[in-house]
């Protein structure tokens, strides 16, 4: 079995139930550790890069976990406000760059908003200034050609679900986009992947709530991305 830690947790979201959702979806292949305790979780994933323990084949970070500078935040800044340390998001680019996977769902673009590293390793990251999604709705998906070729969505035709579309992120440049949504009269990148070193990551905006994990597709496209990941370092 494989191994596999979840960061989890954050306001506005129901973690706890996707979370568990994510880890019943690949029990099969995994052996899942979910923490709530972003500093619990980096000491883990210290110890598996740094060989005390066993390394993680899979992280994902399904939290969202900023530093909440903004006054409209202050009555939950102290239960939720996190700033990450430019070593655990180091280490976090070591685990994906020695082999590791990392899945990074939905609010983790938004999540360590003062760390570079996070933000590079991803290769976009929420803007303030800028990024905005519509409320919660059904919305449509669509399957880009990039997309229809590719073990994670390969043969995904478009589909609906109830889910957010995150948009007008600070992106990398050549963003290849395998899944887009529609929201201020274009197309943003809803899921996407990249290599580094000898590792896999794969972004996936969607899966707001348990609607968005137990739609078939979505189920689909989890399982795959997650073994997608994973297997960056066979």
């Amino acid at each position: 079995m494989m191994r596999h830690l979840v960061l989890s947790g954050g306001p506005s979201h129901t973690f706890e139930a996707t979370s568990a959702e994510l880890a019943g979806l690949v029990a099969d292949e995994f052996t899942t550790t979910i923490v709530s305790d972003i500093d619990e979780g980096f000491a883990l994933l210290r110890a598996g890069v740094g060989g005390r323990a066993e390394p993680w084949d899979l992280v994902t970070v399904n939290a969202l976990r900023w530093r909440m500078e903004a006054e409209r935040y202050a009555d939950r800044r102290a239960k939720w406000a996190y700033e990450l340390d430019p070593a655990d998001g180091g280490l976090l680019v070591d685990h994906v760059r020695g082999g590791g996977g990392l899945l990074a769902l939905h609010t983790a673009v938004v999540c360590f908003d003062a760390e570079p590293s996070w933000a590079g390793l991803l290769g976009a990251a929420w803007s303030w200034d800028r990024s905005f999604h519509p409320p919660l709705d059904v919305i449509g998906v669509d399957v880009t050609d990039a997309g229809h070729g590719h073990p994670i969505t390969d043969g995904i035709e478009p589909f609906e679900i109830v889910d957010e579309i995150y948009g007008f992120l600070d992106e990398a440049p050549h963003l290849e986009a395998l899944l887009t949504g529609v929201h201020g009269s274009r197309a943003h990148p809803l899921l996407w992947t990249r290599a580094l070193g000898h590792g896999r990551l794969v972004v996936d905006l969607l899966g707001h709530g348990i609607e968005s994990f137990t739609q078939p597709d979505h189920r689909t496209i989890l399982h795959r991305a997650a073994m997608w990941a994973a297997a960056g370092g066979t």
